[in-house]
């Protein structure tokens, strides 16, 4: 049986590493090679893409991070879990999403779509 929680802790874990080396090291854990990520502003293919795509976010927004919210829900192969981008002194910035994903049957990640819940301008 999968642990959806550790999935979803090394998913943080992903978006939050600013280093590459150890961010793509992540990847590898978390995602299926062949995985996807696709939301309103980014999307990523395999493990290159993703891991541009989460530099990309990185450099847009320099000592942000992404924080859960709630609980995690799980059905099956599918996990529902919200989260808020938080600023570098820890407070929120206006954003917020909930990501659903489908596990592959090795317990990684073949594909992701987030939504956006709150966004500054939505």
């Amino acid at each position: 049986m999968t642990n959806f929680k550790r999935v979803v802790e090394d998913y943080f874990a992903i978006w939050n590493e600013e280093v590459s080396e150890r961010r793509r090291a992540l990847i590898a854990k978390t995602w299926t090679e062949s995985a996807s990520y696709l939301d309103p502003m980014l999307n990523g293919e395999g493990h290159d893409g993703i891991d541009r795509m989460i530099a990309a976010v990185h450099e847009k927004f320099p000592g942000h991070r992404f924080k859960p919210k709630g609980d995690i829900d799980s059905h099956a192969d599918r996990i529902r879990f919200s989260w808020e981008l938080v600023g570098p002194d820890g407070k929120g910035v206006g954003v917020a999403g909930t990501d659903f994903g489908v596990v592959a049957g090795d317990g990684r990640l073949a594909a992701v779509t987030g939504f956006l819940d709150q966004a500054p301008g939505a």
